[in-house]
This record gives C-alpha cells, structure tokens and sequence, in this order.
C-alpha cells in the first residue's frame, strides 16, 4: 500500500500534526513510534513525556522517515517547538539545551540546572493541561498565543502571524487584552529569562518589511 504524501508529521503551535507540504527547520520526536507500518497515525500522540526538538542533520545520520524507529516530527522552528512543548535535544543541540536549563533555573530560582527528566516531567503535565489566558503584555517575546483560528509570534516589536510556510505581518491587541497562550507556563518563563528561540528567517525579514 502506498505511504500517504505528505505525512502527518508537521506540528502546529497547538502541538497537533498535520499533513502539509511546507518543510520545517527543526526536527523532533516524542519518544518512540507514532505511526504504522504504512505511515499513517495510531491514535498515540506520545511514547513518553520526553519531547524534544532536534537539527535535521547531524553526524551524516540518515534516516528513513517514519521508518522502523520512533517518529519524526518537524517544526516551523523553534518558538513552535517550544509552544507544541518539545525542548531542545541534549545530544544533537547541547549548546542549546544548556542554555535552556539554564534559563529554567533562573526562571525558578534554582542554585544548578536542572535534569532533563524534571524538566520532562513538568512540561508533560502542562502539556495535558488547559493552556492559561494570561494579558497579551505578560507575554515575552517568542512565546505563541492563539489569535481567532490561527497563531500569532510574539516579537519585541510587535506580532507575526503565524503558518507552516512562515511568518507574515498581523496586527497586534492592546497589552491588557486577555489572550490564550499556546507556549505552556514553563517555557514562556524560560523565554522571559532570556533563552532566544532560533526562529524562522520569515520573523526576521518581516522587521525590515515594516
């Protein structure tokens, strides 16, 4: 039987995956296999509470998407990995992901990093959770919030709207407004500490375009 093309395999903010034909810049999985043998989804959106988002290419590894192994899923980039609640992979991103745990610390109020396991745990319990609503000032920049049908970036200077293709301009809503937040509560405090997302090169050239 034929593979279905695309596959379902690229993730919105909101964590769900869709069959689209946009290419991510990130790559992650949610520890273990998702999919059968003919690349369609089971009703399993997870293997276990370590999410994590990854480069495409590392170590000339080469893989066979949705292969005999866990499943690949892909990002827009990382300020979308971060709001579906998948952090940085301690192997093929260490930089990164020492950067986060740094930044959860700070964000905490803790003496040495973190594990990535009880990071894991608290990020699965808020993934299961209801996502707050929260004033669209509390928001820091690279955290997501849900906007009508669609996704809205935050930026220092403003919003972008958001699609598996890219980023495009939007306008903004008063500070005050109360909107849902897509980012969960651990990451948005994590982006406040100072962690900076690598984000789609559509937010960057958007800031020029305005």
């Amino acid at each position: 039987m034929p593979r279905p093309s695309p596959l379902r395999n690229r993730v919105a903010p909101d964590g769900g995956l869709h069959a689209v034909s946009a290419r991510g810049t990130l790559m992650g999985n949610r520890g273990g296999r998702l999919h059968r043998p003919d690349g369609t989804l089971t009703a399993s959106r997870w293997r276990s509470r370590a999410w994590i988002a990854c480069r495409l290419a590392f170590r000339d590894r080469h893989r066979t998407v949705m292969g005999e192994s866990y499943t690949e899923v892909f990002f827009l980039d990382e300020a979308t990995a971060l709001a579906a609640g998948h952090r940085p992979c301690f192997e093929c991103r260490r930089a990164d992901a020492l950067a986060f745990a740094g930044a959860w610390a700070r964000a905490n109020g803790l003496t040495t990093p973190p594990r990535a396991g009880e990071m894991d745990r608290v990020l699965h319990a808020e993934r299961l959770g209801p996502p707050d609503l929260v004033r669209r000032g509390a928001l820091p920049p690279g955290a997501i919030f849900r906007a009508g049908d669609g996704f809205r970036l935050c930026l220092a200077d403003g919003v972008r709207a958001w699609s598996f293709e890219g980023y495009r301009p939007a306008p903004d809503v008063p500070a005050s407004q109360p909107v849902i937040a897509v980012t969960p509560g651990s990451m948005r405090a994590v982006l406040a500490a100072g962690y900076a997302p690598r984000l789609h090169p559509s937010a960057d050239a958007q800031l020029s375009a305005r």
